[in-house]
């Protein structure tokens, strides 16, 4: 039992299945815990010495005597205290709508410090997402009210990769303006090509890359990597991409296929929600997830060295400045 709780504390993901809710799946998983935890043995009860009164044969007949006896606890009794656990502290990372589905990342006991630690890296996560132009929905999605009807049959894989190009190159303006460093220097080059450039603030939803991966109108499929989105965001992505193809489309699929460091094929299924799974997934994680917090830790101190060049080139750009109205104004 001990070796169990000592091995809960940590990050693993779970499969959320679509037209769940996440609370729900959290609240799963935990139950499943819990019930695995009290399946070990119960440690011996506690052990009470009692002075209880007692008769002897004496002398003068039957006396009263006082008499230590052992007994064990009632408290630690099962029907009296209950089952051993009743809660395990569980984190949620990145949410996923009831509509949608994917790698939905969890945290275990201390493992919850370690999702505030992914959360202010700014991991990207990856989704692939299915579209069908041809119509509008007031929600985006193909189970919302329909607003119109329109025609697809102009729209070619040509005219699609390049409206991608576009969201992808507007996308990548917006996410160096947020990440705030000179791209002039090599060591932030070098961070542009590993893809380690993120924003180290709260930003609006960035698209680092998109790319098609099927067309077969009106049904096509996207793969978007993106950073600080939500399911609902997804959607209007794919309803804007109906627009700029004169046409319409609404989202008929969100599942997402990594986030962060967890990939399809860590997160487990719902059959798999069982103690010695999820011990083993995190176990299985933990260096990933270091390695990658050390990589973003990396990234950060580069930027906050970046910021404190700036500071400085400013303040002498400054001084300069004042040195030379201060000697204008002695030479006038």
């Amino acid at each position: 039992m001990r070796s169990a709780k000592a091995g809960l504390q940590g990050l693993f993901a779970v499969y959320k299945p679509p037209g769940v809710y996440w609370k729900q799946v959290r609240d799963a998983v935990e139950t499943n815990l819990l019930k695995d935890l009290n399946k070990f043995r119960r440690p011996a009860p506690r052990k009470h010495i009692y002075f209880l009164p007692s008769t002897v044969e004496g002398a003068d007949g039957k006396e009263l005597t006082i008499t230590a006896t052992e007994q064990s606890s009632l408290v630690d009794h099962p029907l009296v205290s209950g089952p051993l656990f009743t809660h395990w502290k569980m984190g949620v990372g990145h949410r996923l709508d009831k509509k949608s589905s994917g790698v939905f990342v969890l945290a275990a006991g201390k493992g919850t410090k370690k999702l505030v630690d992914c959360h202010s890296a700014h991991f990207t996560r990856t989704y692939t997402v299915r579209g069908l132009f041809g119509k509008a929905t007031d929600d985006f999605s193909d189970t919302g009210k329909l607003i119109e009807k329109t025609t697809f049959e102009h729209i070619t894989r040509e005219q699609m990769e390049r409206v991608l190009s576009v969201i992808q190159g507007s996308n990548h303006k917006a996410l160096l303006q947020y990440a705030n460093i000179d791209l002039k220097t090599q060591e932030a080059y070098e961070l542009a090509v590993r893809g380690l450039l993120r924003p180290m603030e709260k930003s609006p939803p960035l698209i680092t890359a998109v790319r098609c991966l099927e067309f077969a109108p009106p049904e096509f499929q996207l793969e978007i990597h993106c950073m600080h989105e939500t399911a609902q965001y997804l959607r209007k992505v794919v309803h804007e991409i109906g627009l700029e193809l004169k046409s319409s489309a609404v989202c008929t699929q969100v599942r997402r296929i990594r986030d962060g460091v967890f990939v399809l094929e860590d997160a487990l299924l719902r059959t798999q929600w069982k103690l010695p799974n999820i011990l083993h997934a995190i176990w299985k994680s933990k260096l990933k997830v270091e390695a990658e917090l050390q990589n973003s830790q990396a990234y950060r101190d580069f930027y906050a060295g970046s910021s404190e060049e700036e500071e400085t080139e400013m303040d002498k750009a400054g001084d300069e400045t004042q040195r030379d109205s201060e000697g204008n104004h002695l030479i006038g």
